[in-house]
């Protein structure tokens, strides 16, 4: 039975949920015993120990050296030492093997890239501690963005690819009736030509979450692949790359369909590959520097897919729970010490104050409403650390550090302490009160623990500076709260125009970070925080040409 056949079953609901976008998902997200099997925590432990302090072997061409310093964020050094690889001699065999990979029937393709997410499913304990460790996630979070959650994205783009692809029409035989004359009789064929090698640059804060849609659905639709991780997080791709080459040799097809290319900070790689002639996708996520600096590469004909820094903003005029609505921005601005790319930033309140549950509230009580929701959330340090997770790299702990001596300070941060290594892994979140003229500091984004609440001459004023921010500086999401309904359409109008997706009054469990595949599109592609959304056929379809051959038998 072929792959595609085994999960065939897996295929046609992912195709539903898809086309309806209601609920669904094959890979669950709760590190359960029950759901994973008992002894699962255990053995993906192991399994990640076990990695540790060793050589990780990859059959490809290489330079002969050994190359690796990840992270240890939580204070256990990972050791471990990847194959360098010889850049010319990778990507001639990414050649040699993508060509074979465009000549595997399309469903074939799918049902191997179907197989090789379920088996990174069964390892989602293992890839959980990998992210963990190298991304400063708290474990609950490294399992589900890591594992399942990263898998339901790969899956999602490996359906959207297999529902382009179905829509190129079979050979035909055309025939032009021609009056008193014979018809012309045309035989036509329709092929998908893929782009070329496909490479995807990893980033350090969601490894496998942001690089799978770009890596299953360029592999779904022909291309070969190159994945760069960053230099700071390469385990979590590095057991993806093994387990795809793996399904890939059972099913008789030369691994090299996909290649590993790790680098260090010191020696980068990264521009040598982007700019080399055989490239002909790129995905990217980082920083709007080196994402504009890849967007550049669509002038040779390269397809770039890119998601870079964005301002996310909050918008309160009114609520009907504001007990709920400050809880739920506690947690929103938290999670992961806020280095989410979707996490908010600005709030905007207006300076006379907002209409709530408990009757009308100035600005000042509003500040403090947020504040202390923030304050009680993390008041317990063994609990702030299981929401905080660890800073991810020095420059945004110095950003935390630095804000401390801002004016404005309504919040300050505390340090929070891994009692396993006696140093700090995160600070709880500083807040800075602004005024709307401050476009200066709000106006950009600061990546970690850090909010600002700005103070505007009423909600309307809210609306521009929100709309100005999204067409200048992009942003990924948008959050709402307002009890009118004419504030709420004014609101809807603002994201329509600006292109960035909005969430009106979340008080409950979903926060306006979340994205869930198969139902909510990533990013819209309609702003310059990220060029693509994911996933939506715009992200597939620019992976392959359609070549057509035709034959005259008239």
């Amino acid at each position: 039975m072929s792959f595609f056949e085994a999960h065939k079953k897996m295929i046609d609901e992912a195709i539903e949920a898809a086309r309806s976008r209601a609920f669904w998902s094959p890979f669950s997200e709760i590190p359960s015993r029950r759901i994973y099997g008992d002894s699962a925590p255990d053995d993906g432990e192991a399994a990640f120990l076990k990695l540790l302090n060793r050589p990780f072997e990859i059959d490809q061409p290489t330079t002969g050296e050994m190359v690796g310093d990840e992270n240890a964020l939580y204070g256990t050094p990972l050791g471990i030492q990847y194959p360098a690889p010889d850049i010319d001699g990778i990507i001639t065999a990414s050649q040699t093997a993508g060509t074979a990979w465009a000549n595997v029937p399309f469903k074939e393709r799918i049902g191997i890239l179907v197989e090789a997410l379920v088996r990174l499913n069964h390892r989602s304990f293992e890839i959980g501690h990998a992210v963990m460790h190298t991304t400063g996630q708290a474990f609950a979070m490294a399992f589900q963005a890591g594992g399942p959650h990263a898998q339901d994205r790969g899956l999602e783009a490996v359906i959207y690819a297999h529902e382009e692809l179905s829509r190129i029409p079979a050979p035909i035989t055309w025939e032009k009736p021609q009056g008193k004359r014979p018809p012309q009789i045309v035989h036509k064929a329709f092929h998908a030509r893929p782009k070329g090698i496909a490479l995807v640059i990893g980033c350090n804060t969601f490894p496998t979450w942001n690089s799978y849609p770009g890596l299953f659905a360029s592999l779904a639709t022909g291309n070969s692949v190159i994945v760069k991780p960053h230099p700071r997080a390469i385990l979590p791709l590095a057991i993806t790359v093994e387990v795809l080459r793996e399904v890939l040799a059972e099913a008789a097809i030369d691994p090299n369909v996909v290649t590993l290319a790790v680098d260090t900070t010191d020696s980068p790689i990264t521009e040598t590959l982007v700019s080399h002639p055989a490239i002909g996708i790129i995905d990217f996520t980082g920083s709007s520097a080196f994402g504009n600096r890849i967007e550049q590469e669509a002038c040779r004909g390269v397809r770039t897919y890119t998601e870079k820094s964005g301002v996310n903003n909050i918008l309160i005029d009114s609520s009907d729970d504001v007990k709920g609505m400050a809880n739920n921005l506690a947690l929103s601005l938290s999670l992961y010490s806020g280095q989410m790319c979707t996490t908010p930033q600005n709030i905007f309140i207006p300076e006379g104050g907002i209409q709530t549950d408990q009757g009308h509230i100035t600005f000042d009580d509003a500040v403090r409403q947020i504040t202390e929701a923030v304050s009680t959330l993390l008041a317990d340090d063994q609990r702030a650390m299981g929401i905080l997770g660890a800073i991810v790299n020095a420059d945004v702990r110095k950003r935390v550090e630095d804000s401390q001596n801002d004016p404005g300070v309504a919040l300050m941060a505390r340090p929070i302490v891994n009692p396993a290594t006696g140093k700090i892994c995160s600070y709880t979140p500083t807040c800075c009160v602004l005024e709307a003229s401050d476009t200066a500091v709000y106006g950009q984004e600061q990546f970690g623990p850090l909010f600002y609440i700005i103070r505007t001459r009423d909600t309307d004023h809210a609306l521009e500076l929100i709309e100005k921010l999204v067409r200048e500086k992009g942003a990924m999401t948008f959050g709402a709260y307002s009890t009118d309904e004419a504030i709420l359409r004014k609101t809807e109008a603002t994201a329509l125009q600006g292109g960035v997706s909005l969430s009106c009054n979340l008080t409950s469990s979903l926060m306006v970070n979340q994205a869930a595949a198969f139902s909510d599109f990533h990013g819209t592609g309609a702003n310059p925080a990220a060029n693509a959304s994911l996933t939506d056929a715009a992200f597939i379809a620019g992976r392959f040409n359609i070549v057509e051959i035709r034959h005259d038998n008239s």
